[in-house]
């Protein structure tokens, strides 16, 4: 048997293993706000949204309540998702980042790995769905500026967020420190792959906003 064929029954194998498991639903929020909305919209499919009005719109939803009080198992999914990505138990993977969506469907990492993961099962159409939420959701925060200065920083919502760009840029994280030279800012100095080194700036002011919603001073 060549290794080509071989290949291409494990692959049949892991699609049908996949497919023969059932699979989680990411839970929509029923309250009657944007956040909620938006969800049950790109949920559906329906995914030509404005993105940024849907990430600001979770930091005013009760869901955004409920997502800070379940943060540890926010975490311990995240973790418990990386361990499945080295077992490549893709049906598990699919079930934990829909219960991350769950928590918190503004989740780019969480959207990531899942169209990945549909990617890898071979199914075309959930790949795709969430591939665009992600970029989605990435556009609406790096086409808000260059994020150069402070004045141009990208907008962001949450902390995650900019973790998320900068594993995206593959730069590795010397130095935050913030900067209100231009508004309200996290100031980034990183190093490339190649070892230079560069600062973006991301501007925090609906970070703090989503802070004072929850009492955190």
């Amino acid at each position: 048997m060549t290794k080509s064929l071989i290949f291409i029954l494990g692959l049949c194998i892991t699609i049908l293993t996949c497919f023969g498991q059932s699979t989680k639903e990411v839970h929509v929020p029923t309250f009657a706000d944007k956040y909620s909305q938006f969800v049950k919209q790109l949920e559906s499919g329906q995914i030509e949204i404005n993105y940024r009005e849907f990430r600001e719109s979770f930091i005013e939803s009760e869901q955004f309540k409920i997502a800070a009080r379940k943060r540890n198992v926010f975490d311990s999914l995240k973790n418990k998702m990386y361990a499945l990505m080295d077992t490549k138990n893709y049906p598990e993977i699919i079930n934990v980042t829909k219960e991350m969506l769950s928590i918190n469907y503004t989740s780019m990492l969480a959207h990531k790995i899942l169209r990945q993961t549909y990617s890898i099962v071979g199914d075309t159409i959930n790949a795709t769905k969430y591939k665009s939420i992600q970029f989605g959701l990435l556009n609406s925060i790096v086409k808000s500026g260059n994020g150069k200065t402070c004045a141009s920083a990208w907008s962001v919502v949450q902390i995650s967020e900019e973790y998320f760009i900068l594993d995206m840029l593959g730069v590795e994280l010397l130095k935050q420190s913030t900067d209100n030279s231009g508004g309200v800012c996290d100031k980034m100095e990183v190093k490339t792959e190649e070892g230079d080194r560069k600062i973006y700036y991301f501007e925090t002011s609906k970070v703090f906003e989503g802070y004072n919603k929850l009492g955190i001073k």
